[in-house]
């Protein structure tokens, strides 16, 4: 599929999944389009738990019950950590964002559908209980989950603000 037409077509799927599953090699694809995202001073701060254990799932989903978590067949968990490289700062949003973006197009490109779940992962500590749960290192944030699959029904994108709403050359103005 072009790029262009992958950027257009990706989605974020909120209802269930088929029981068709993610092939081995195309996760493992996905999860290389993460790792080669760009990272403030190639500090890599961003690393992946890739959960396809049904009890692990179930737990997930209980904390986080939504149609597309409770039938994933792969959940993937997006962890950050915080490290200053450059002056005292760190880019540790930037860089799990750039991971998650390039894995959103992956999965698009690949066949696949998902959908990034940062808020609902950090409303009432749950990303907390999924560190927990997971048994991620100490240093290490759980930022958000990606249920990846087969939807049941495809999705569509949302519709956009038009392009001259939203890009000013040289100077802002409304």
């Amino acid at each position: 599929m072009d790029f262009f037409d992958v950027v257009q077509r990706r989605y974020s799927h909120r209802t269930e999944f088929s029981d068709a599953p993610v092939q081995t090699e195309d996760l493992r694809r996905i999860l290389e389009a993460g790792l080669a995202a760009p990272s403030g001073k190639n500090a890599q701060t961003t690393t992946f738990v890739v959960v396809t254990n049904q009890e692990l799932k179930e737990e997930i989903a209980s904390l986080l019950p939504t149609p597309a978590v409770k039938t994933a067949p792969v959940i993937l968990v997006i962890l950050s950590e915080k490290l200053p490289v450059f002056h005292n700062i760190s880019f540790e949003t930037e860089d799990y964002a750039a991971a998650v973006e390039n894995i959103l197009l992956a999965v698009t490109a690949l066949g696949y559908a998902t959908v990034w779940m940062d808020g609902f992962t950090r409303w009432e500590q749950r990303g907390d209980a999924i560190a927990s749960l997971l048994q991620v290192p100490s240093g290490k944030t759980v930022r958000t989950i990606l249920p990846i699959g087969v939807p049941l029904r495809w999705g569509e994108s949302k519709e956009k603000k038009p392009f001259s709403e939203r890009v000013y050359f040289n100077r802002c103005s409304s």
